[in-house]
């Protein structure tokens, strides 16, 4: 199997050992590595995202990891303009551009292009999402079917955050958000991409998650959420959401003791697991599944 002609994408649940799996390949194949996790994005977040270490980054070199700053935006688009820019720097040194990550939608943007919706006012936005709130899941999605009867076959029922987007995307430009999704064209060819999933078992999986949460906190992830409040990062940026943040919040603030904290943030990260899934299994039904005893086998065919 020869793949340094093409742009390798690996992907799969968080702990499912993306990192050091990329690295092994990045150095069978001559290839840099290039980062698709938006949380990794940021400098100011090292332990909370699971940045790989600094030994990683002797080893191979690695692109587009700790370098944004929490207090300012970064899009899908913002990361695919770069992303894009990193492919040619990387092929023009004869090396094979690996991306790894959880974020599916930055997957999707580099494969399928990224959707130019114009922008929605945010008071627009703030509005659907109210109207979310009120009327729970269920009844927005019959809402939404109504509106937009084309979601009824691309959304899941339980899907909140797509459901609101498609809501908020039809009311605003009255044109349906896969109409929107037809139009869009990847800046490459599907052919150029070789797309990997490490698919691990629930099981297993939970148990890395618990004893990443642990080794979080040993390595320091109490200091970094003091770094962090001390940014005073507005309340409706994302990052905010990124895992650990509030649990640790609440163990500063002496409401929960440093187990229950552990405890919080593997749910937590459990939950977002399932997630990453779920979304794989509805959109990337075309990637080679590998399971974790797979990988050493996949490798040895290589060239």
């Amino acid at each position: 199997m020869d793949l340094k002609s093409k742009i390798i994408l690996i992907s799969g649940p968080t702990a499912s050992g993306k990192s050091n799996f990329s690295i092994k390949l990045a150095k069978k194949i001559n290839g840099e590595i290039i980062n698709a996790d938006s949380m990794q994005v940021y400098k100011e977040l090292k332990i909370l995202s699971a940045r790989p270490y600094a030994k990683d980054y002797q080893k191979i070199k690695h692109h587009l990891y700790g370098f944004h700053s929490v207090k300012n935006n970064f899009s899908t688009g913002d990361w695919l303009k770069i992303a894009i820019k990193k492919i040619k720097e990387v092929r023009k040194r004869n090396k094979t551009p690996i991306f790894v990550g959880g974020t599916g939608l930055y997957f999707k943007s580099l494969t399928d292009g990224l959707v130019s919706i114009p922008n929605i006012p945010i008071k627009f936005r703030n509005k659907i999402r109210t109207l979310h709130k009120n009327l729970g899941q269920k009844k927005f999605y019959q809402k939404l079917i109504k509106l937009d009867p084309n979601s009824k076959e691309k959304i899941n029922s339980t899907d909140a955050q797509r459901s609101i987007r498609a809501y908020e995307v039809k009311q605003y430009t009255k044109k349906s958000l896969h109409d929107w999704f037809q139009n869009t064209k990847s800046y490459f060819e599907k052919e150029d991409f070789f797309k990997i999933y490490i698919d691990y078992p629930r099981e297993e999986l939970i148990q890395r998650i618990g004893k990443r949460a642990e080794q979080m906190i040993e390595i320091g992830a109490i200091n970094e959420v003091k770094r962090f409040i001390k940014l005073k990062v507005r309340k409706d940026k994302s990052v905010n959401k990124a895992i650990g943040i509030s649990e640790i919040k609440e163990y500063l603030e002496k409401r929960k003791d440093i187990g229950e904290v552990i405890e919080k943030i593997s749910i937590k990260t459990r939950q977002y697991a399932k997630r990453q899934s779920t979304w794989a299994r509805g959109n990337m039904f075309s990637w080679v599944k590998l399971h974790p005893q797979d990988l050493n086998k996949f490798l040895k065919k290589i060239k």
